[in-house]
């Protein structure tokens, strides 16, 4: 019996020495954590700090390197700069093709009237490219209103021309509808302001007349037959009728012209020459005279 209590409280002993030393571990276990974890906590301060102030400086190092470079950088920018100024200042501003373009133009309106486009054509055959004929035409400071009439008087100074045949005639030479105009009107104020003795002739009419003249030179026309060819050309019919009529034609003796002409490669009888010379505009009396002058 006692030797039962014996061992009862024996254990017993035993049991509380062993949680009397589990209670000590723990204990010993939770100081232990809770120095790891203030240690932890002071490392994570610690470098947390450390990369913060590390990230100042970077981000300070940055800056003042970016402002360094921005610091080299401007007086560069600015040196490229006036050197672009520089370059463009030096570029020339025409080449010597563009520059003797406009001299040659400049030559040929000396001597001659020119449209702009016959101007360009001219430059182009003389071997300048289109784009230097172009500005050399353009940069010559050519008047073409003025040009068209000059143009207008060159051509009436060896031929006669109706106001509609000498527009026609500068169109044709390249000048616009309103620069031929322009020429055409030019020179008919002209020829009326230089008229002497308060002449009430028109230009048209000066012109029918020497152009009627001019036909008459080489072939015979009836009075009827040269009117209709002076409206072929764009005379108005009362300038016509005026040219034919001051042109000093003997119409009797243009029949017997154009009686000749036509024995020169046909034959004919007397009537049938009578009837031809008629249709050709020739009255009754001025193709009887006709046949008659050529032995009929």
């Amino acid at each position: 019996m006692k030797h039962r209590l014996f061992i009862a409280s024996l254990a017993a002993v035993l049991l509380l020495s062993a949680c009397g030393t589990d209670t000590q571990t723990a204990s010993q276990t939770e100081g232990t954590e809770q120095a790891i974890s203030l240690e932890t906590t002071s490392a994570t301060k610690s470098v947390t700090e450390t990369s913060a102030a590390a990230n100042e400086s970077t981000a300070e190092t940055t800056t003042a390197a970016t402002e360094s470079v921005t610091e080299t950088s401007a007086p560069e920018t600015t040196k490229a700069t006036t050197a672009e100024k520089v370059t463009e200042a030096a570029k020339p501003t025409e080449t010597i093709g563009q520059k003797n373009a406009v001299k040659k133009a400049l030559s040929y309106l000396d001597f001659m009237a020119f449209s702009r486009k016959g101007l360009i054509e001219q430059l182009e055959y003389e071997g300048f490219s289109h784009d230097e004929a172009v500005y050399g035409v353009d940069k010559c400071g050519a008047d073409w209103n003025a040009q068209a009439a000059k143009k207008a008087e060159s051509y009436l100074d060896f031929m006669a021309f109706s106001r509609d045949g000498l527009i026609e005639q500068l169109e044709y030479e390249g000048f616009t509808h309103s620069e031929a105009v322009y020429g055409a009107d030019a020179v008919e104020k002209a020829s009326s302001a230089g008229s002497s003795g308060g002449s009430s002739t028109s230009m048209g009419e000066s012109n029918a007349v020497k152009k009627a003249q001019s036909y008459l030179d080489f072939m015979a026309f009836s009075r009827k037959g040269l009117i209709e060819q002076l409206e072929y050309e764009g005379f108005t019919h009362d300038e016509a009728v005026y040219g034919a009529d001051h042109c000093g034609a003997d119409w009797k003796e243009q029949a017997a012209k154009k009686a000749a002409s036509y024995l020169d490669f046909m034959s004919f009888s007397k009537q049938e020459l009578i009837d031809q010379l008629e249709y050709e505009g020739f009255s009754s009396s001025e193709a009887a005279y006709g046949v008659s002058a050529v032995g009929y």
